[in-house]
Formats: C-alpha cells, sequence, structure tokens
C-alpha cells in the first residue's frame, strides 16, 4: 500500500484501489474505533474534540475522508463511479492500509448504512456497530414503517439556493442553510461552530461541488434491510428524538430488525451531533466498545 502524509494533515493510504486521507489518535495498540461520516461529509465531521476524548480512554481512533470528500480521490461532479457498497468497501480498506485485523464501527446518517452494509459483508471486521441518526433503507412501498422526511423540512431544503462553488463565503453559506434545518426542537443551532467546520472543509476539499453532489448521486444498493437479522455483533443505536432526516421510527426499526440491539434515545435532539451531547455520546461509545 502506498502511504504519504497529507499536506493538509492526515495520512493518504491506498484502500481497495483508491487514495484516502486518514487521521488517527490513540495508540495502535488499543482497540479501534472507525468513524464514518455522513453524506458529504469529510471527517472532519468527526470533532477532533470527540476523537481525542474516546483516546483518552484507550481507544485507538481512526476517521478518514469518503472519496470525494476533503483530501481523498474527487471525482467529476455528478458523476461518481461508485456506489454505497464500495464506500463500504474503502472501510475496510482502511483497516487494511492500518494493519487492523478488526474494528468497532461507529457510523453517523449515511455513515451508519455503510458501517452496516460492512458488518453484512465482513462481518470478521467488525467488533461492534455504533448506529448514530441512521436507517435501514429508505422510505417507501418496500418500508411502509419508516416515515419520509417532514413536508415543511423537505421545503426549506428546496428552498436554498446552489451558491458560486468558487465562493467561500456563498457555500458556507448554503451549506448553514442546509444544517440549520436539521436541529432538533430541544437545541440549538450552532452557527458559530459550523461555520467554522464548513470553512475548514471548503479549505480542505479537492473539489467541493463534488463533496456536495456526488454521494447523492452514488447508484442504488440493493435493500439490505432484510439481512439485518444475519448480524452476531453487539449494536447500540443512538438517534435523536427529533430528526427530520431519519425520524425517530427509523431507530426503532433497526432495533428490530438486528439481533439484540440497545437504543439510546437523545431527547430534543434532530439530526446533528451537537456538542452538549459529547459527553452523552462518547460514554456511550465508550461502554458499547469496552
Amino acid at each position: 500500500m502506498t502511504e504519504s502524509i497529507s499536506a493538509a494533515g492526515g495520512t493518504t493510504v491506498g484502500a481497495n484501489g483508491v487514495d484516502l486521507c486518514v487521521e488517527t489518535f490513540g495508540r495502535p495498540a488499543d482497540p479501534a474505533v472507525l468513524l464514518l461520516a455522513g453524506s458529504t461529509s469529510s471527517m472532519l465531521m468527526w470533532d477532533e474534540e470527540i476523537c481525542q476524548r474516546l483516546a483518552d480512554h484507550n481507544r485507538f481512533v481512526v476517521r478518514y475522508d469518503y472519496r470525494d470528500t476533503g483530501q481523498s480521490v474527487a471525482y467529476p461532479p455528478g458523476k461518481p463511479p461508485y456506489t454505497l457498497r464500495d464506500l463500504a468497501a474503502d472501510a475496510v480498506g482502511v483497516l487494511d492500509a492500518l494493519d487492523l485485523p478488526a474494528a468497532h464501527l461507529v457510523g453517523q446518517s449515511m455513515g451508519g448504512m455503510v458501517a452496516q452494509l460492512v458488518a453484512l459483508d465482513h462481518p470478521d471486521r467488525v467488533a461492534s456497530l455504533v448506529l448514530v441518526s441512521s436507517s435501514p433503507g429508505v422510505p417507501g412501498p418496500d418500508n411502509p414503517d419508516l416515515s419520509a422526511m417532514p413536508e415543511e423540512f423537505q421545503k426549506a431544503y428546496a428552498d436554498v439556493r446552489m451558491p458560486d462553488w468558487s465562493d467561500r463565503e456563498q457555500v458556507i453559506e448554503y451549506r448553514l442553510s442546509l444544517q440549520r434545518p436539521c436541529t432538533g426542537s430541544g437545541r440549538t443551532f450552532e452557527e458559530a461552530r459550523y461555520r467554522r467546520l464548513i470553512g475548514r472543509e471548503f479549505d480542505r476539499a479537492v473539489d467541493i461541488e463534488a463533496s456536495m453532489k456526488n454521494h447523492f448521486a452514488m447508484g442504488d444498493v440493493p435493500p439490505w434491510r432484510g439481512r439485518l437479522g444475519e448480524l452476531a455483533v453487539p449494536t447500540l443505536v443512538i438517534h435523536g428524538s427529533d430528526d427530520p432526516v431519519h425520524p425517530f421510527d427509523h431507530a426503532t426499526a433497526l432495533v428490530r430488525e438486528i439481533p439484540d440491539a440497545s437504543l439510546l434515545r437523545l431527547d430534543g435532539v434532530g439530526h446533528e451531533l451537537p456538542s452538549q451531547d459529547w459527553d452523552t455520546i462518547v460514554a456511550a461509545v465508550v461502554t458499547h466498545t469496552a
């Protein structure tokens, strides 16, 4: 595997035939925790403070940029030559590049879906699962028990105008407009924190337009919900009661489908990782991965 230090921080490794940017925290001898971000998000979505807190609890923490995010390989906007299953294979490639036989997978939103596919297709590489704000599938006739996004949320998204992708401030305002409706009724939108995060993502991205478009343009993946009963790893589902992207019944569906899964409900939390809940989330992950 080729390996080099990225100019923006982290290490570029060859994984599953592509170059991905990876960063680690803690000691390699400790139990590995692989963090998987949501769609369109680089590894920065998993804040350094969260990573360091986990490392302080004797975990070897790994976060990385998906394809088309951060410093990893980028493709023309709207034309990603990969699917969600390829992203799952990339996660295994990251473990291979770091010589990790297995890891605890912690995935948020799309990252939770990637984690499910890794556990189903590569069960020997997964020590446990933590699925945050995630789902077992797509609402529709095949999943009548999964609620769709509320109409007012869909309208809020539809009303956001595309930015000039070369204009840093326009991109920041665009992404703030997408993140703001994800905030739960019991939390305050952390605009200053998100503004800093989005600015860093803009500065690191090989192609910010590809980052924002290509995960939504991926080819379909055959439904995997019917296979979740095969999972034999400890699974914790963490979900906000006010999540508008994957409403709370997506969490209860995961718990029903995955044998012996447990559920941590975050009251008043939306589709987000609010800083005031980091203590709760870190403690839950540490306990689950003990």
